[in-house]
């Protein structure tokens, strides 16, 4: 049996507000505690016209204030561009005003276009590394939770009684051995990279080298109580893969960002592929019998399921049909 949680990022629909797509996150988020799924998680995204969710942290305090049990947490911070100490910091003082129901997740990438990358590091002389920040990350989480004498160190307060739970963000298996090596959970971003192969080396390397530990998995997923109608709507969802001269490549939602994120970055040849992206989809049973199958085949415990970027009814009819199924842990 597995547990169902949530991914949301806010997406701005046509015609919307910022000020509305964060109202509908906090609607969500009350009605996935109603439903009784486990956790509900936020992202961070940077000047972006089509997601409102820039600063999780502030995000998961809202709706820790407008819900009463659910777990609430980010997916995830994009460590690169902060202090590992204030990250240590605010995630303390969440878990002191939320004891029990904060999570940390931590993610690798920008998180944005490069010029709102290069406002976040201004202040930077050169870009941190990653394993270093996650290592200092977790020392002072640890030290804040377990030292009797916090003069000894930066103390991150405050201390709180319930840490929050850890996770890092990942889709390879440098990422799974990364999480293992830091004793944290390791959530794949399946929803971002659907490569079986890759699935399935990450989370044999983060089971072997974390002593047996069910990693998570996140994918994104609709449901419709009509096939057809999940399958129309999902046939008219696109993404833009841009490729760069210098060898990065990064999706986004619509072509004019595709251009303009390789117009920040400063590259004078690059390709843009219109692509479909990868949501599991289609009724409840189905859906339920896929995550079953991926249940049996690497043991996942738990799915972290975003629902497509759309309006908030579907969103929501999407999440009340996966809850309702006798499948669901989350019934």
């Amino acid at each position: 049996m597995y547990s169902l949680s949530l991914l949301d990022k806010s997406p701005i629909s046509s015609g919307e507000s910022a000020v509305s797509a964060l109202s509908d996150t906090v609607k969500l988020a009350k009605r996935a505690e109603e439903l009784g799924y486990r956790r509900f998680w936020v992202a961070e995204h940077h000047g972006s016209t089509e997601l409102a969710s820039s600063a999780p942290e502030v995000l998961i305090a809202w709706i820790l204030s407008h819900t009463s049990r659910i777990r609430v947490g980010s997916g995830g911070v994009m460590l690169q561009h902060y202090s590992p100490y204030k990250v240590a910091e605010v995630f303390n003082l969440l878990s002191s005003l939320a004891p029990g129901r904060v999570d940390l997740g931590v993610g690798k990438a920008p998180g944005g276009l490069p010029q709102s990358t290069e406002a976040l590091q201004a202040y930077r002389r050169e870009k941190p590394d990653f394993d270093q920040q996650l290592a200092e990350l977790q020392a002072f989480l640890a030290h804040a939770v377990n030292s009797d004498r916090p003069n000894e160190r930066a103390f991150p307060g405050p201390q709180p009684l319930v840490a929050a739970e850890r996770f890092l963000l990942g889709a390879s298996p440098g990422s799974a051995r990364l999480a293992a090596a830091q004793g944290w959970d390791f959530v794949f971003a399946g929803h971002l990279n659907g490569d079986p192969e890759n699935l399935r080396l990450s989370l044999e390397t983060y089971r072997q080298q974390s002593g047996g530990k069910s990693p998570i998995l996140a994918l994104s997923a609709y449901a419709s109580e009509n096939a057809a109608d999940a399958r129309a709507f999902v046939s008219e969802l696109k993404i833009f893969k841009v490729f760069l001269d210098n060898g990065q490549s990064v999706s986004l939602g619509r072509r004019d960002q595709a251009e303009e994120f390789a117009r920040q970055a400063g590259a004078t040849d690059f390709r843009i592929e219109e692509r479909k992206p990868s949501v599991l989809h289609g009724t409840p049973g189905t859906i339920h019998a896929e995550l079953a199958r991926l249940t049996s085949l690497y043991g996942i415990e738990e799915f972290i399921l975003e629902p497509p970027a759309a309006g908030i009814d579907r969103r929501l009819a999407s999440i009340e049909l996966l809850a309702r199924n006798p499948l669901s842990a989350a019934a």
